[in-house]
């Protein structure tokens, strides 16, 4: 039942019917009627006259907030007809604008939200502040050919969390709304959290699969750690267990011909720097005077492989499709900047593609396959021993000058600059469409066999 069907509406006073295909009178007695989590009573007529489409009365739809026109799924169990389904994007950072309600992030969202009826769904973007908990609706926000548009809609079939950072979803206020819609309303929500770096390494490092994509890493490290790790790897880097894009990020190496040490990073000014240190005590001093190595951990170098003398790592996109099964959906190289700590594009790296990291096919393949496989591998294992429904991964991998493939970072909310080289436009696409393409799955499962989604959640 995965095929989608056109609404037609009627200003004819046919009450609460529907007239569905001839082809569905085989799904059984249908009573009720739902648009996201909203139910009203329904008779059902079938029409040979109707094959790709459904006919109901423009006084129900509008019972139902269901818009005009539009392609939907017909989602039929224990006699509920289920339409849409409907899938609620829910975020904060809006602005009074019209023209750009979430503000920078507008178009980012209008790209999702455009998609949607392209894989016969709903979908529409909300804040805290739309929901109207006593009346049971949601004052969300479309986009289509008309621009941006705000409606009102019945509680969604699930959410697709993307909220834009760590200091936003610890507010208590968005905790409880969350808390509230999957207790009382039973809503599956999914791409739940941020990662920790090193709440992901533990896990991992307990997976043997898992475990051979892993640099070596310690939290809170002393500085005979430090040493240590030095003296065996050359170089380390020092990452804030919570950090993201690249802030506040350290590589430290550690000269035996000077008998000093070297520390790369990109100053407040968002200059890249290299500084030069008698001691780790003095780095420290220097360096950490505003910070505290707790919230660190200290990470083993890698000797990446290089392009034109620069260190290249890749970022590969993983996502759930509408079978629940885990796919790469986009895969491109950093290139890193002059002077860069990292191959972040904000701190000067380039984006490119396989083809022009490699030029020789074998070596290419290669290195796709190697890729794949493990970020496929880390997905699982994360997936399997983290709660809650997760949907996508950003991963951050390595490969060295030996073929071995490292694991950096996760991302559970992955930045798209990749996506702005123009070989990428596919996989910009592939990788949106996947992420609604999972809200569809687990609204099926919420539907046919909430019991398993229950389950599933742990």
């Amino acid at each position: 039942m995965n095929k989608t069907y056109t609404i037609k509406t009627t200003t004819d006073p046919i009450d609460h019917t529907i007239y569905l295909p001839m082809s569905t009178k085989e799904y059984g007695f249908i009573h009720t009627v739902s648009f996201g989590t909203l139910l009203l009573p329904c008779e059902i007529n079938y029409s040979d006259e109707l094959d790709q489409s459904i006919l109901l009365s423009q006084e129900l739809a509008n019972q139902l907030m269901l818009p005009n026109e539009g392609k939907t799924h017909l989602l039929i169990h224990e006699g509920i007809l289920n339409l849409g389904p409907l899938i609620g994007i829910f975020t904060a950072g809006f602005t009074e604008s019209n023209l750009r309600p979430i503000g920078e992030r507008s178009l980012f969202f209008a790209k999702f939200l455009s998609l949607d009826q392209s894989l016969g769904l709903f979908t529409f973007v909300f804040g805290a502040h739309h929901i109207n908990w006593e009346e049971g609706i949601i004052e969300g926000f479309t986009y289509g050919k008309n621009g941006w548009e705000q409606g009102i809609f019945p509680f969604p079939n699930v959410v697709y969390d993307r909220l834009p950072n760590r200091r936003i979803e610890n507010h208590q206020a968005l905790k409880l709304v969350k808390k509230r819609l999957i207790d009382e309303y039973s809503i599956p929500w999914y791409n739940p959290g941020f990662f920790n770096k090193w709440s992901i390494h533990q896990l991992l490092i307990h997976d043997t699969q898992a475990a051979k994509y892993l640099p070596a890493t310690f939290r809170t490290p002393s500085i005979s750690k430090m040493e240590e790790m030095l003296a065996s790897y050359q170089n380390i880097y020092l990452k804030p267990i919570n950090g993201s894009l690249g802030l506040g990020v350290y590589q430290l190496m550690y000269s035996r011909e000077d008998n000093h040490y070297y520390s790369r990073y990109r100053d407040e000014n968002e200059i890249n720097r290299l500084r030069k240190y008698p001691s780790i005590e003095h780095f420290l001093k220097v360096s950490f005077k505003d910070k505290l190595l707790s919230n660190y951990l200290a990470q083993q170098g890698i000797k990446l492989i290089r392009l034109d003398g620069k260190a290249i790592d890749f970022r590969v996109h993983t996502n759930k499709d509408e079978h629940g099964v885990w796919k790469v959906t986009a895969l491109a190289a950093k290139v890193a900047g002059k002077g860069s700590v990292t191959t972040h594009l904000n701190y000067g790296g380039v984006v490119k593609t396989l083809e022009e990291i490699y030029d020789d096919p074998m070596e290419r393949v290669k290195a796709f396959h190697d890729l794949t496989e493990a970020a496929i591998i880390l997905s699982m294992s994360i997936d399997n021993n983290l709660e809650g429904f997760i949907g996508e991964i950003g991963f951050d991998l390595g490969i060295d000058t030996n073929g071995q493939i490292w694991m950096f970072e996760a991302n559970s909310k992955p930045g798209r600059s990749i996506f702005c080289h123009p070989e990428l436009k596919d996989a910009d696409l592939l990788s949106r469409k996947s992420s609604l393409e999972y809200g569809l799955f687990l609204s099926m499962k919420s539907i046919f066999t909430p019991e398993k989604l229950i389950y599933e959640e742990r």
